[in-house]
């Protein structure tokens, strides 16, 4: 801790920690990521994490966290004007915080504390059909004044950035990225005997290409599954196709292409994973497939190369800058541009090695304790 810190003994970072949930997704993993590392890492300030319901002890990640609990629960878009506009505000003043950091693109309109604000994608934007019409209103109302109001914006890729210029007119100079990374505990699985111990396990002893997210439209599950029925049509492969992830709201038409496959029984639901089982079964597998219509990031691209797994992803939005050349990069509104990189990964072990090899590299271009710093860089920025 530099001298020109230890003057910030008394400052005061309020947090919205409300996604710090039992179970981590995208945003709670960023969540938790970054804030054990901001709250380690400067002792001499004072963080107070609101949380909306009663929270994991396993998230006060330092003796400088104070924890508290804020009503109502906010999980429906009434609520979560109550909460942020109402419950933050008395809290941020209560607790006398210099900064409001809240990383879950939600802010407060009514409180004069200085906010950063992360921002991950404008998906209600580009497809508000996907989503439920309470929630995307909301947001499709209040995320331009939360960005216009906010200090500082972090985002996790320069697609969000870009993204956020155009639709919104925010500076350039405004945002800064503070890109997602991969757990250290996503590693490759050496050992051959276990690979396939895992592979008997999940996928009858057969190698299977792996979706890793929400069955949600977004994820483009429909067109991936159309596509192995045409990769296992073409090449007769025994080769499954696993499916890791929880039913999210519109799953209809995913689960509606499963019920009328031909290779049905080669497709297998595994449900969301613990960590632990995720890690084992996305380094066993043959390739991640992951060609999502829409990503302000897309983590799984990132967690496979650090499993030395190749992976097929899109062209479209954040991808190709999370890939960069260490990916098939596919159409993903194109079933038969899925199938032929599946079909491609399969019969082509060079290039699967080629992929890792390139995987390896470009995993480097990622730190959680890169965008801590910056996402710290820009909470002093409005702390001076």
């Amino acid at each position: 801790m530099g001298k020109s810190e230890s003057k910030n003994d008394n400052k005061v970072i309020g947090v919205n920690a409300r996604f710090l949930l039992k179970d981590l997704e995208g945003i709670g993993r960023f969540t938790a990521e970054i804030l054990k590392r901001i709250t380690t890492q400067h002792p001499d300030y004072q963080f107070v994490f609101f949380f909306d319901r009663p929270y994991e002890k396993k998230y006060l990640f330092s003796d400088n966290i104070i924890p508290v609990v804020l009503s109502p629960p906010a999980r429906h878009p009434f609520l979560w004007y109550i909460w942020f506009e109402w419950a933050i505000v008395r809290a941020l003043k209560q607790y006398k915080a210099d900064v409001f950091l809240t990383t879950d693109g939600y802010a407060s309109l009514r409180t004069n504390v200085p906010t950063v604000l992360v921002i991950h994608d404008l998906a209600f934007e580009h497809f508000p059909e996907q989503i439920p019409f309470l929630p995307c209103r909301f947001l499709q109302h209040f995320s331009p004044k939360y960005a216009q109001k906010a200090k500082r914006i972090c985002t996790v890729s320069q697609y969000s950035k870009q993204d956020l210029v155009e639709r919104y007119g925010i500076s350039p100079s405004k945002i800064s990225v503070t890109s997602n990374a991969a757990s250290p505990i996503f590693q490759p699985i050496e050992n051959e005997k276990r690979k396939k111990a895992i592979q008997l396990q999940y996928a009858n002893g057969e190698e299977y290409f792996l979706f890793v997210g929400a069955i949600h439209p977004r994820k483009n599950l429909s067109n991936l599954l159309s596509a192995f029925e045409d990769f296992k049509t073409k090449t007769n492969a025994p080769t499954l196709l696993l499916i890791a992830g929880r039913k999210a709201w519109n799953s209809d038409k995913a689960l509606e292409v499963y019920e009328n496959m031909t290779f049905q029984q080669d497709v297998i639901f595994l449900g969301r994973l613990d960590l632990s089982v995720l890690i084992e079964v996305i380094g066993s597998a043959l390739a991640l497939t992951f060609p999502s219509v829409f990503e302000g990031f897309g983590l799984p691209i990132l967690e496979a190369m650090h499993c030395d797994v190749p992976v097929i992803t899109s062209r479209v939005s954040s991808m190709p800058e999370v890939a960069g050349e260490a990916a098939l990069l596919v159409n993903p509104f194109e079933v038969e541009s899925i199938a032929a990189a599946l079909c491609q990964m399969y019969e082509q072990p060079k290039l699967r090695q080629k992929l890792i090899e390139k995987g390896r590299l470009q995993r480097l271009k990622f730190s959680w304790q890169h965008s801590a710093d910056e996402l710290w860089r820009q909470i002093l920025k409005v702390n001076r």
